[in-house]
């Protein structure tokens, strides 16, 4: 069995979840021992196709007139899509149209999480579809006093004061507009914010809000997983007030460095994160303004403990031992 990972794009998308979710793809595989190639021009059994480009549509075409079997990633959904750049949510239809086009063309579809996996079912795509989360490497993202140190120091942040960090494209759907605000209303706290995209394709709201100027708020750009390692570690509160995601990755590396993280209460967390036992939830600016206070105040108990359980549950290892068994299934249809 020889599977070709493809991912259109991969330049451009590897500052992205898509980029690191490849990165776990090709680790979890190799734990399995399963043989992989990246090049076009190798033969392979099966092609596992990470995006909805035109290449990658035909060559999903190209792949099952020679009898291959595909298998597509299903990482984006119009849901997903609707609320990230300017006029995303004018042509948010038609993409999705696309999208069933591109996922139709799987023998079966694999999606990060039940959430996704139920809202595909809801396109009325004719496919099986499994749900498999993107993973997280458990040897890099864990807890490590070492890690605290480096980040404070390199972002100049005293042991006293209090940091809350968020991670995400320049786009509405992150929450970043919400994070600029709390930075706004909590001066005596500071807030730092991890990625990066064009500001020339992102709505108004969001140019305003990474244009917002504050001393305790610092727009850190893209930074490499090591960064985010230290900045899980080094911070007081992960905050993650996305409006949607199909699994969102940060989540679990804060879960797996066991730190206390203040996520918005979506659907997409329903399954597997639970206020009050291994994250906190808030709906709204103001209730993440509340449950901020009340967790830096000692209001709230720490929950990393519980949190890291998450973590486990998604390891890579055990992605690759997933993935190895629709590779599997697949094969024999």
């Amino acid at each position: 069995m020889k599977v070709l990972l493809y991912t259109e794009g991969e330049k451009l998308s590897s500052k992205s979840g898509l980029g690191k979710a490849i990165k776990h793809q090709m680790k979890a595989l190799e734990s399995e021992g399963i043989e992989y190639t990246r090049n076009l021009k190798d033969d392979y059994d099966i092609v596992h196709i990470n995006f909805y480009g035109l290449k990658s549509f035909f060559l999903a075409k190209k792949a099952k007139k020679k009898g291959k079997k595909v298998v597509y990633h299903a990482h984006s959904t119009e849901e997903d899509f609707r609320n990230s750049f300017i006029f995303s949510k004018q042509i948010a239809p038609l993409f999705k149209k696309w999208l069933i086009k591109c996922y139709s063309l799987g023998d079966v579809i694999v999606t990060p999480t039940p959430y996704s996996k139920k809202l595909l079912e809801g396109y009325g795509i004719k496919r099986k579809i499994y749900a498999i989360s993107n993973g997280i490497e458990l040897d890099l993202f864990k807890k490590d006093s070492e890690a605290r140190k480096r980040f404070r120091e390199k972002y100049n942040y005293a042991e006293e004061d209090k940091v809350i960090i968020g991670i995400g494209l320049y786009i509405t759907r992150k929450g970043i507009v919400d994070f600029v605000e709390l930075a706004k209303r909590m001066p005596e706290y500071k807030f730092i914010w991890f990625g990066y995209s064009p500001l020339s394709v992102a709505t108004s709201d969001v140019r305003k809000a990474v244009n917002t100027k504050l001393d305790n708020l610092v727009f850190a750009g893209y930074v490499e997983q090591k960064v985010i390692k230290d900045a899980m570690n080094g911070c007081d509160i992960y905050l993650f007030p996305t409006f949607e995601e199909t699994e969102g990755i940060p989540i679990i590396e804060a879960c797996a460095c066991q730190t206390n993280a203040i996520i918005r209460d979506i659907p997409i967390f329903d399954d597997w994160l639970e206020d009050g036992k291994n994250v906190y939830k808030a709906k709204d600016v103001d209730e993440f303004e509340v449950k901020i206070k009340k967790l830096i105040n000692g209001e709230l108990k720490e929950l990393g403990n519980e949190a890291y359980e998450v973590a486990k549950e998604r390891d890579i290892r055990k992605v690759g031992e997933k993935l190895k068994k629709v590779y599997e299934e697949v094969l024999k249809k």
